[in-house]
């Protein structure tokens, strides 16, 4: 790595514009990333050679930029992907209610949902490791609990819980629509208080993502 490159904001906004873009990116559109006048050449460059070493280098491929993995590291690695598929809106709906809820039993989501819910949509998120079985409640037939998991926090880049989305921000945000909410269920944190989340009808599953894209690389 070259060291001696200061990683200035103007280099960190081009390195962050093309790690979140899912495709090459034209040196125009990275433009507008920077302030007025600034030259992004030089800039591209220096990037570039800030990258040189590293695992991942930067490639420009006529006029469109990206990260692509060091032709002496690829053939190291191995690569497995998993089909794109769309959540169903059921496994939305109870992963959203274990998040806000839990601890909570299948009773307590199908008591919420005003449903029945299936082991297939538990299964799913499950099989995604959003979710685990907790431990049982001392009732009778000693229902299991379900929590929430590190990777569903990790998916939707989220620290802990407590920083799950309020019903403010989901308005603000476009996720809910403009009906008056027509039932309130609160959730309790880990302090013991309680917090508000909207009802299954205010579109709540869009703030859970739709499109499940997995992709891991193993070295």
């Amino acid at each position: 790595m070259t060291d001696n490159i200061e990683l200035t904001h103007e280099l960190r906004l081009l390195e962050a514009a093309i790690f979140a873009s899912g495709e090459p990116v034209t040196t125009e559109i990275l433009a507008r990333q920077l302030s007025e006048g600034a030259d992004i050449a030089p800039l591209l460059e220096q990037l570039k050679a800030l990258y040189a070493s590293r695992g991942v280098n930067l490639i420009e491929t006529d006029g469109h930029w990206s990260f692509r993995t060091a032709p002496d590291i690829a053939p190291h690695m191995k690569i497995t992907r998993m089909p794109r598929r769309k959540l169903p809106r059921a496994a939305a709906e109870v992963v959203a209610i274990i998040a806000y809820h839990q601890p909570v039993t299948r009773a307590d989501i199908e008591s919420i949902r005003g449903v029945e819910t299936s082991k297939g949509t538990l299964d799913i998120l499950l099989e995604l490791g959003w979710i685990r079985p907790g431990k049982r409640r001392d009732t009778p037939g000693r229902p299991l609990t379900w929590h929430t998991t590190t990777d569903f926090l990790s998916h939707f880049n989220i620290e802990s819980l407590k920083d799950l989305p309020g019903l403010d921000e989901l308005k603000a945000a476009g996720l809910l629509d403009a009906r008056p909410v027509l039932a309130d269920l609160p959730r309790e944190d880990s302090d013991g208080a309680d917090a508000d989340i909207p009802d299954e009808d205010s579109e709540f599953e869009a703030w859970i993502a739709e499109d499940i894209e997995g992709e891991q690389a193993v070295g």
